[in-house]
C-alpha cells in the first residue's frame, strides 16, 4: 500500500441493500461509517433483480448500487428473497485488480464471503469476517438436524482464517472460541437512536390500528422458520381470550418465506405490513407501539431489539443467544423460558393490563439503547482495521469508490 493514499478495504458479502435483514444493513452502516473515518470503500455482493431494487427505490437510506462487483444470482427456491451468487471468480479477480485492497472482511460464509477470502489469502491480503448468523441453530428449524455438525465445522474452518472475526455479541463469541476460533472479539452492538426514538410517536398511526386505548403490540422481524413468529401468534390468540374484544393488536412487520403460511391462519387482530421504509416509517411504527415481542432463539444480535428499545419499547423476548446480552427482565423488558408460548402469553398479558409498568419498562429500554451508540461502535472498528494493516503515514482522506 502506498504512503499517500488513504486505506482501501472490500466487503465481500452475499446479502446487501435493498435486500432487508440484519445483516445487510450492519454492512452498509459499516461501508458508509468506514468512509466516513477515511478509508476507500468497496463492495462485492449479489445483483438484485430490477424488481426488488424498483420495489426498495428510496426506501432505505443505506441502500446503494454496489461499487465493486455485482454477481449474477438466483433466488432460493424455498425463500425467494435470499439470492445465491454464482461463483464467478473472474468478476472477483477483475474486482481484486482494479480496486487493489489492503483489508478484505468477509461479512458472510456462503459463495461470495468464500470467493472474496480465497481471492485475498492468495493474495497476501489481511481477512477479516463477521459471524452475524448461527446457521448450524437453524438445521434444526428446517428439520436439516444431521448436517448440523457439518454446518459448524464449515463456519468454524472460514473463520479461523481470518486475523480477526467480530460478533456482535458474547454468546456468540463463545460459540467461536468453542469452535477453536481464537481471535474472535465482540463488535456490533449499536443502534441509531435518533432514527429510532421515543419522540416520533404518531396518535394517528396508533388509531389506525384500534380504539385509542388498544394495547398494540409489535413484532418486526423476517418472516422465516427460525425466527418462530408462528409462536408469536399461537401467543397472541390465548392473549385474545383472556383479555376484552378490541383490547390488543398485534402488528408484524417483515417479509419472508413463512408469511403465507402465518396469513393463512387468519388470527383476529393481526395486521401485515410487510418490509417497511427504516428510516421514516419504521421508526414511527416502533415509537408508536406500546411493546415489542420477539420469538427467535437463534440471534447473535437481534437487532430489532434495540431498535425497540431505542424507541422507548418494552421487549417480550427469551433470553437466548445474543438476546441475552442486553435483555434485563423487570428493567428494560420481560423473559419467558425459550419457546414458551404460555409464559409469553402470560408477559403480554400483564402489560397489557399494567400500563404503567410497560411506561416504566420502555424507560429501561431507552437507557439500555441509549448506550449502545453506532458512532462509538464503527469508531472501535475503524481503529481495529488500522490495527491489521502495515505501520502507513500521511494516509490521504477516503471515499467510498464511486457507484459503477
Amino acid at each position: 500500500m502506498h504512503a499517500s493514499r488513504a486505506p482501501r478495504i472490500l466487503f465481500c458479502t452475499d446479502t446487501y441493500p435493498p435486500q432487508v435483514n440484519g445483516v445487510s444493513v450492519v454492512t452498509a452502516l459499516s461501508v458508509a461509517g468506514l468512509a466516513q473515518r477515511g478509508w476507500d470503500c468497496a463492495v462485492i455482493a449479489p445483483r438484485y433483480p430490477a424488481a426488488v431494487r424498483d420495489a426498495f427505490a428510496g426506501h432505505d437510506a443505506y441502500q446503494a448500487t454496489i461499487a465493486g462487483a455485482a454477481l449474477a444470482s438466483t433466488a432460493l427456491p424455498f425463500y425467494p428473497d435470499i439470492r445465491l451468487a454464482a461463483p464467478d471468480t473472474g468478476t472477483v479477480a477483475s474486482c481484486f485488480r482494479r480496486f487493489q485492497p489492503d483489508l478484505v472482511h468477509c461479512e458472510t460464509e456462503f459463495v461470495i464471503g468464500w470467493l472474496g477470502q480465497r481471492a485475498a489469502l492468495r493474495r497476501g491480503i489481511p481477512v477479516t469476517s463477521s459471524y452475524h448468523t448461527d446457521f448450524a441453530r437453524y438445521t434444526d428449524a428446517y428439520s436439516l438436524g444431521w448436517l448440523k455438525p457439518h454446518v459448524r465445522e464449515w463456519i468454524a474452518r472460514f473463520h479461523r482464517r481470518s486475523a480477526l472475526t467480530v460478533t456482535p455479541s458474547e454468546p456468540a463469541r463463545q460459540d467461536l472460541l468453542a469452535m477453536r476460533v481464537p481471535q474472535a472479539l465482540v463488535w456490533g452492538r449499536g443502534v441509531d437512536i435518533d432514527t429510532f426514538h421515543p419522540g416520533h410517536r404518531s396518535t394517528a398511526l396508533r388509531v389506525a390500528y384500534g380504539r385509542p386505548d388498544t394495547f398494540i403490540f409489535l413484532h418486526v422481524g423476517r418472516l422465516a422458520a427460525e425466527k418462530g413468529t408462528d409462536r408469536i401468534l399461537r401467543a397472541y390468540e390465548i392473549v385474545r381470550g383472556q383479555l376484552p374484544e378490541g383490547a390488543v393488536h398485534l402488528v408484524i412487520a417483515g417479509a419472508g418465506p413463512c408469511e403465507p403460511d402465518l396469513r393463512a391462519r387468519m388470527t383476529e387482530g393481526v395486521t401485515y405490513l410487510g418490509n417497511l421504509d427504516r428510516q421514516t416509517i419504521l421508526p414511527r411504527l416502533y415509537a408508536s407501539a406500546d411493546a415489542f415481542v420477539f420469538a427467535s432463539l437463534t440471534e447473535t444480535l437481534g437487532l430489532v431489539i434495540l431498535e425497540a428499545m431505542a424507541s422507548g419499547l418494552p421487549v417480550i423476548a427469551a433470553p437466548a443467544g445474543g438476546v441475552a446480552d442486553h435483555l434485563r427482565h423487570e428493567v428494560n423488558g420481560l423473559a419467558y423460558a425459550p419457546a414458551d408460548v404460555g409464559h409469553m402469553a402470560k408477559a403480554m398479558v400483564r402489560l397489557a393490563l399494567d400500563r404503567a409498568a410497560a411506561v416504566r419498562l420502555g424507560r429501561g429500554a431507552r437507557v439500555t439503547a441509549a448506550q449502545l451508540s453506532w458512532s462509538a461502535e464503527l469508531d472501535r472498528l475503524d481503529v481495529l482495521y488500522r490495527g491489521i494493516l502495515p505501520e502507513q503515514a500521511d494516509r490521504a482522506p477516503g471515499v467510498t469508490v464511486a457507484v459503477a
